[in-house]
């Protein structure tokens, strides 16, 4: 199964991933989100500007249902080691194991996040993970919220008319803005290095 490539938004000349110089050249940082899944995996990754975070790429990945398991987990490793490789994200989030009532589905997208845990280790991008709620409560404001508004407002902060693909590509890009969300929360509070060497002093 060839490998879609990453969509380019409507009017956003710096979201195409062939425009995007190395990892070690540039001076901004791209967040690689990812929604696990062994037949769709959803991937988004937003550039940090000083305007605000840009949208780089999203689309997702597809597996056949009917091939067994590790044929789909082969094929998603596939799909993503390219992606990384084109996109050299500093970050990778990928979304964090939580309670799931049907437990098969639990240990299916268990697989899946192992997949992408070491792809992004194996690229060299830091890895975080964020739990589904956090990631609602840092981009909605509420952590009960549900898909479509999360994709909504995905929308509305990457600038964009509508998230390329579905709810599990906005679920990928809304992993990438709460992360992006955290940085930016470090660095407004985070202590100067002469402020803290005056405090110890």
């Amino acid at each position: 199964m060839p490998s879609p490539s990453p969509q380019k938004p409507a009017a956003s000349a710096d979201a195409a991933p062939g425009v995007l110089p190395p990892r070690s050249e540039r001076t901004i940082r791209v967040v690689l989100g990812i929604d696990p899944g062994t037949i769709v995996m959803g991937y988004g990754a937003v550039a940090v500007t000083a305007e605000g975070p840009r949208l780089v790429a999203a689309g997702e990945f597809r597996q056949s249902p009917k091939l067994p398991i590790p044929a789909r987990l082969a094929g998603m490793r596939t799909d993503l080691d390219e992606l990384l490789a084109r996109l050299e994200p500093d970050v990778v989030v990928v979304e964090e194991a939580y309670a799931h009532r049907n437990m098969q589905s639990a240990l299916r997208i268990g697989e899946s996040r192992g997949v992408a845990l070491s792809a992004a280790g194996v690229n060299g991008a830091e890895v975080v993970q964020i739990s589904p709620s956090a990631a609602r409560k840092r981009v909605v404001g509420s952590g009960s919220a549900d898909k479509t508004q999360v994709a909504k407002m995905v929308a509305v902060i990457l600038g964009v008319e509508e998230i390329p693909g579905t709810l599990d590509v906005s679920d990928a890009l809304a992993l990438a803005l709460a992360h992006v969300h955290q940085m930016d929360r470090a660095e407004r509070f985070a202590v100067p290095e002469e402020a803290r060497r005056a405090r110890e002093d």
